[in-house]
């Protein structure tokens, strides 16, 4: 049970029941912004913005530095009924009490506590990016389901890898489904988006090794160097990676197939060698 709801550095506390930020249209702009910004990638690109639901992904939110531009909450989703709560150093007219028709309406999925964020993007680069001695790193070209890629996060925050590089991307850092598969580990994870070509001289200029996954002419996973400075590339499901990540390769790495079908889900392929990484450098 929890009586309240927490983030770090939080400085306000508020009655529901005494808020005069009553929501109850689901024609409210308010709610017709946040529905949006869900929908639309092209939306949070243009205002710089983006929504997030439940407890801990607005925590890891906060605590990874970024801006709550204002916060709706659902009084009869919360847990245990609380009506009082702690917010993040917001003013009280940027918190809205709405009903579960209207949350209904604004949120991606249902089982979110009853809370839902606005919150300011940040624009990350690859100059953000602080690597540890001997860095493990995730690549992924042209990822185009978010969902998947939520999913790496999940397994590169796991193995405690310093990132995940998405290059050339299919679709944005900050679509609802891509925060919700990764359950904010897009927060715990430093990502970014760039071009092949500056991720491939990124991890050259910083002596990382290049391991491409993919089926032809290349040696089995737990056969390769793992244990110095590491990024695993790996490409879509469909197409696998180009041939501009196969030529920049230092080696080509391959997940044995016993059965009938020749490729699994990215998210598998990159847990399996993440950890075969951890393994590794642990051993």
């Amino acid at each position: 049970m929890w009586a309240y709801f927490c983030l770090p550095l939080q400085q306000n506390s508020y009655d529901l029941e005494d808020m005069d930020n009553q929501i109850t249209s689901s024609q409210n702009p308010k709610v017709k912004r946040v529905t949006l910004l869900q929908q639309k990638s092209s939306e949070r690109r243009r205002s710089g913005l983006f929504v997030i639901e439940g407890q801990r992904e607005i925590e890891h939110c906060i605590e990874a530095g970024y801006e709550v531009d204002s916060l709706f909450v659902c009084q009869q989703l919360l847990s245990d009924g609380n009506r009082e709560f702690y917010t993040p150093d917001l003013p009280s007219d940027a918190v809205y009490v709405v009903t579960p028709q209207v949350y209904e309406k604004m949120a991606y999925r249902g089982s979110t506590e009853g809370l839902l964020a606005v919150v300011r993007s940040r624009q990350k680069s690859l100059g953000d990016l602080h690597l540890s001695d001997n860095p493990l790193i995730v690549v992924l070209e042209r990822v185009e389901k978010p969902g998947n890629l939520g999913a790496v996060l999940r397994s590169a925050d796991a193995a405690q890898a310093d990132a995940v590089i998405v290059c050339d991307p299919l679709t944005d850092l900050y679509n609802p489904n891509l925060i919700r598969s990764s359950i904010g580990a897009i927060f715990t994870v430093p990502c970014v988006a760039c071009t092949s070509e500056e991720c491939i001289s990124f991890l050259k200029s910083h002596g990382i090794s290049i391991l491409t996954a993919q089926l032809q002419d290349s040696r089995l996973y737990y056969d390769t160097d793992m244990s110095r400075g590491t990024a695993i590339v790996m490409g879509t499901e469909s197409t696998g990676l180009t041939d501009t990540w196969r030529r920049a390769a230092d080696a080509h790495i391959r997940i044995p197939m016993l059965g009938r079908l020749d490729s699994l889900n990215v998210s598998v392929s990159a847990a399996i060698l993440l950890f075969e990484a951890v393994r590794q450098r642990k051993g």
